[in-house]
């Protein structure tokens, strides 16, 4: 057994003759259980971010193969009336091209997400030149979407503004 050093002082009062004593590494390993903890929590908030977004990646490409199906359809639709305006030849290529769309969304349908976030990377690797232009392009078009959109609720607010809507007062 431990040999005690306490000793009492004037006042009666027990005295530790070494009041703090050093846990040895129990410091260290309770940073690092600690550590520890936080890491096994920030990988299953990471795994729960990961199953979020594959879902909506799932909910996205679902809408997407349907509003491609439904595209198709339409073009389908109206090749009978190109055929009859502009001729059987510019019919077909309607036809054609709703046949293409169709098979491209059943192949979307077919594969995981995973797998087409791997066929982009190795189209990117393969032909990076054509990914950035085909990332411009698009930039570009939903620029213009954006655009077209806040100038069309600008121009809808300078309206209301010109004819006196809101202002409170009639027109003169």
């Amino acid at each position: 057994m431990a040999e005690e050093t306490n000793s009492i002082d004037e006042g009666g009062t027990l005295v530790a003759a070494d009041p703090v004593k050093t846990t040895g590494n129990a410091g260290v390993e309770g940073k690092r259980g600690a550590t520890e903890k936080v890491r096994e929590e920030a990988g299953k908030l990471a795994s729960q971010a990961g199953d979020k977004a594959r879902a909506f990646a799932d909910t996205g490409k679902d809408k997407a193969t349907g509003a491609l199906d439904d595209f198709s359809s339409m073009m389908r639709d109206a090749a009978g009336s190109v055929d009859e305006k502009l001729g059987e030849q510019y019919g077909q290529y309607a036809r054609s091209a709703a046949d293409q769309l169709s098979g491209f969304a059943e192949s979307l349908r077919g594969k995981q997400v995973d797998d087409l976030i791997d066929d982009a990377r190795d189209f990117v690797k393969k032909s990076p030149a054509v990914a950035v232009g085909i990332a411009a392009g698009v930039g570009f078009v939903l620029a213009r979407l954006l655009k077209s959109g806040l100038d069309a609720a600008g121009d809808l607010a300078d309206k209301g503004a010109d004819d006196g809507a809101g202002s409170g007062k009639p027109k003169a």
